[in-house]
């Protein structure tokens, strides 16, 4: 270990790691937000809908993150007086920007399809009881099946976003100064190779904190699952009949 290389480039390198986690947080939010229109078109019973979002999960989901990333990234540049006219340019010029916009689609296409599995996994009685008691179908599915599905989705989502940590190291391909990007510059000044074993410490710890947020968040949504079998086992122990 270099403690001087360290001093010179640690910091630099803890700053990409900010960068990091604020570019896979946004594309996050962003994400989850076209998550359920996207899901609720792949369940629709208008083929348009289903033809669209069906074509935008698959592109999605079937090329390389870094596909995308380069076809926003440097496509964009090719539109550069269409993007002026409409104000847009200035937004597609930022690297930042662009990774965040493909990795927001990318992700969205990913949960989207998770959302949709997690939705048709509610027991149909679920609905019909529902629809037995008068309830809309935008109350049906507010109150009765995304609770349910948000359940079953939890697992598969914190690994998508675990996935995203990890696959946003080609963000720095595009001169995006992220924990990668800071690695880069501090092995090709230094040539220390000990940098990338520093950036791969400062990633796994991000995962890991995710991975123990999302064990919590898990515990605590499905708290009430664990009291309800343990109520049905303790109600089973008591109808066994004593033996000799």
């Amino acid at each position: 270990m270099n403690t001087e290389l360290l001093l010179k480039y640690g910091p630099r390198l803890l700053e990409g790691l900010l960068v990091t986690i604020e570019l896979v947080a946004i594309s996050v939010v962003l994400g989850m937000l076209l998550v359920l229109p996207i899901a609720a078109a792949r369940l629709s019973q208008n083929s348009i809908l289903r033809s669209v979002s069906f074509a935008y999960v698959y592109f999605f989901r079937g090329t390389p993150l870094l596909a995308q990333l380069f076809l926003i990234y440097y496509g964009a540049g090719q539109f550069v007086g269409p993007l002026k006219e409409i104000g847009l340019w200035g937004f597609f010029r930022d690297a930042f920007n662009c990774a965040v916009l493909a990795f927001a689609l990318n992700t969205a296409a990913y949960e989207a399809e998770i959302f949709r599995g997690a939705i048709r996994s509610v027991p149909r009685g679920q609905w019909e009881a529902a629809r037995a008691l008068g309830l809309h179908r935008l109350p049906l599915l507010w109150r009765i099946v995304f609770p349910q599905a948000a359940i079953v989705a939890l697992r598969p989502v914190g690994n998508d976003i675990i996935l995203l940590i990890k696959g946003s190291a080609v963000a720095s391909i595009v001169t995006v100064l992220d924990l990668m990007g800071e690695t880069r510059i501090a092995f090709s000044r230094s040539y220390d190779l000990m940098f990338y074993l520093y950036a791969a410490v400062l990633y796994l710890m991000l995962v890991e904190t995710i991975r123990r947020l999302w064990n919590v968040l898990e515990r605590r949504l499905t708290r009430h699952l664990r009291r309800d079998t343990s109520t049905k086992t303790a109600v089973a122990t008591d109808l066994v009949p004593a033996t000799r």
